[in-house]
C-alpha cells in the first residue's frame, strides 16, 4: 500500500475520504471525536499530502479498495466529502457487501451535470494555470468558501489548498481520474447501504440539485447544517460529528 493513512481509535471500523484540493487533515477535527467509538482511517489520496503523485491514470474507487484488503478490512463504513463522497458513492455502488453505512457530505456525483454558472467559474479558476498563487486565491474566493475564508480556518485551507496545486503542476503525470460506468447518477436506486446525506447552506445552487437526485436512494436521510459552507469539516466539526456518530449508532 502506497498511500500514506492514519488509524485512530478502536471499534468497528470507519473510513474517511477527503475532498479535492485539500488532504487529510481536513478531518483533523472530527476524527478525533469519532474515534471514541470507532476504529477510524483517514488516508490521503494519490497525490496529495503524504501520498505519491498519480502517474498514469487513477480509481479513486480501486485505490480504496486496495486499502481495505491492505487493512484486512471485510466491511466498514464509509464517510465521503466533496469528490469524496463521490468516490464512496461508486465504491459502494461497485462493492455493495463492503459497505455497512454510508455518509456524504456535500458530495459531487458521477455523472452530474453541472450549471452554466459552476462551468464558468471552473474555467476563471482554471485559467489561472500554471500559477499556484493565484489559482489558490481565485479558487477560494468560490461562494462555497464564503464562510471558511471569513473565519479562523482560512490560513489553514489556504496552507492546504495550496500544498494541493503545488504538487499539481510539480510532480503529477496524469489528471486524469477513471470512475466506474455506468456513472452512479444513473443506479442511485441501488445503493442499498442506509445513507446520511450532509450539506451546508452555503453552496452553489448545484448542490441542492445533486441532493434531489440523492432522493431516489432507498434508505436515506439528509441533514443541513445551518450557516455552513463546502468546509462544513473545519467551521462545523462537531455538529457535523454527532450527526454522523447518532446515524452510526442507530440499529
Amino acid at each position: 500500500m502506497d498511500l500514506a493513512y492514519q488509524i485512530q481509535g478502536s471499534g468497528t471500523p470507519l473510513v474517511l475520504v477527503h475532498s479535492p484540493g485539500v488532504d487529510s487533515r481536513e478531518w483533523k477535527y472530527v476524527a478525533s471525536d469519532l474515534a471514541r467509538n470507532h476504529q477510524v482511517i483517514t488516508y490521503d489520496a494519490r497525490g496529495t499530502g503524504k501520498s505519491p503523485a498519480p502517474q498514469q491514470p487513477t480509481s479513486l474507487v480501486e485505490d480504496l479498495r486496495a486499502l481495505l484488503d491492505h487493512l484486512k478490512f471485510d466491511k466498514v463504513s464509509l464517510v465521503g466529502h466533496s469528490m469524496g463522497g463521490q468516490a464512496v458513492t461508486d465504491f459502494t455502488l461497485t462493492y455493495p457487501s463492503r459497505v455497512d453505512k454510508l455518509v456524504l457530505i456535500a458530495p459531487s456525483l458521477t455523472g452530474f451535470q453541472h450549471s452554466r454558472p459552476f462551468i464558468d467559474w471552473m474555467a476563471q479558476v482554471n485559467a489561472c494555470a500554471p500559477e499556484v498563487n493565484r489559482l489558490v486565491e481565485q479558487s477560494l474566493s468560490g461562494p462555497n468558501y464564503r464562510v471558511t475564508m471569513s473565519g479562523s480556518e482560512r490560513d489553514f485551507l489556504r496552507d492546504m489548498h495550496t500544498m494541493y496545486m503545488t504538487r499539481v503542476f510539480s510532480e503529477w503525470k496524469s489528471y486524469e481520474v477513471v470512475w466506474p460506468m455506468p456513472p452512479a447518477i444513473e443506479r442511485l436506486e441501488e445503493l442499498a447501504a442506509s445513507t446520511l446525506f450532509i450539506q451546508g447552506t452555503v453552496e452553489w445552487e448545484d448542490m441542492h440539485r445533486i441532493a434531489e437526485r440523492f432522493k431516489r436512494v432507498p434508505s436515506i436521510r439528509f441533514e443541513v447544517i445551518e450557516g455552513a459552507d463546502h468546509m462544513v469539516t473545519l467551521t462545523h466539526p462537531e455538529e457535523m460529528a454527532g450527526l454522523i456518530i447518532k446515524f452510526l449508532e442507530e440499529t
